[in-house]
């Protein structure tokens, strides 16, 4: 179900799915609630987080489906809208997660008002738009995305779908053109390259995760590297591929890594639960092991291994085994 509020730029479309704690998405450049959800893909990795907190996904004012019409592509316009639909749901203490462009307005929303937010995730982001491309390469997009959006469109896709199969990338393609204007998707892309909040991110004093992926074309690993080495006490997520959309290449990892830190980083505070075989089991899987060989590796039976296998999943509250990974790879040393 779809929901609007209103705010200072225009009505923000809005959807809400799950129950728990609340998390707030900003979904990144363009976007359209409708036509994403309609991605299994993308519905797997909202219903994955939402087995555990309430998501709040909108579409920003200019896109999807909100009010199309919009004139100021500013973060204070950003910002305003965020505050304005915190405000409308009553949320007085709540998750925020950002990604690419959403990332820079979440961190921004963070410097702002620290006291609001338990836990800040940033995905596929960077600190200064201008980062993301040499000036004439950026010129030469946002031409081309006002002159021809239907070829603007594709080639955006192949930028952050490399490799991906021809009816992937035309998907997505379409949904980008159904989300906004070919003028509003400029502007807003425009808007990402413009903004900066490198100078605010040593002041961030939120909990927080900087997931990225580690192939992607888009946006560069590195630019991610160094949003999280700006950010005092932030943790640093790899994701293997080379897609952009979170949810788009091991969604299911992505989502296992979002859940982890929200639940403090720890897999639920469950460290000093877990026996030093537990421990060890874990990192092994971590690195790649089946049972088999970390029974080998341990000197043990295959049998013991998937006891303390199941009894990592009950006391970190997980079921899939990429999710024990993940909390090995997030949990500090031990």
């Amino acid at each position: 179900m779809v929901r609007f509020a209103a705010t200072p730029v225009g009505r923000v479309a809005f959807s809400v799915t799950g129950t728990g704690p609340p998390l707030v998405c900003s979904l990144g450049w363009v976007s359209h609630l409708g036509q994403l959800w309609e991605n299994p893909e993308y519905r797997r990795f909202v219903e994955a987080l939402s087995r555990e907190h309430t998501v709040i996904r909108y579409d920003k004012v200019g896109c999807g489906l909100s009010d199309r019409d919009r004139v100021d592509f500013t973060m204070a316009a950003e910002l305003a809208v965020l505050r304005a639909l915190v405000e409308h749901l009553g949320l007085t203490r709540f998750a925020l997660l950002g990604s690419c462009d959403g990332g820079q307005i979440a961190a921004a929303y963070a410097h702002a008002h620290p006291g609001v937010l338990s836990s800040l995730i940033l995905y596929g982001t960077c600190a200064r738009g201008t980062d993301l491309a040499p000036d004439d390469v950026r010129r030469s997009v946002l031409a081309l995305v006002r002159s021809h959006w239907g070829l603007g469109s594709r080639v955006l896709s192949d930028i952050w779908f490399p490799d991906a199969p021809a009816g992937l990338t035309a998907t997505f393609a379409r949904v980008q053109r159904a989300s906004a204007s070919a003028d509003t998707a400029a502007a807003l892309l425009e808007m990402f390259y413009r903004f900066d909040v490198a100078e605010l991110l040593p002041a961030v004093r939120v909990p927080t995760l900087v997931a990225h992926r580690r192939g992607s074309r888009a946006v560069g690993f590195e630019l991610g590297r160094e949003l999280a080495a700006l950010i005092p006490g932030a943790q640093l997520a790899t994701l293997d591929g080379r897609m952009q959309p979170i949810y788009a290449e091991g969604g299911e990892v992505a989502a296992a890594t979002v859940l982890s830190f929200l639940r403090g980083g720890n897999g639920n505070g469950a460290k000093g639960s877990l026996t030093a075989r537990e421990l060890q089991v874990a990192d092994l899987i971590a690195d790649g092991l089946t049972n088999a060989s970390i029974a080998e590796a341990l000197g043990v039976s295959v049998r013991t291994v998937d006891s303390h296998v199941e009894h990592l999943r009950t006391k970190l509250g997980v079921r899939a085994r990429a999710q024990i990974a993940v909390w090995a790879r997030l949990t500090p040393t031990r």
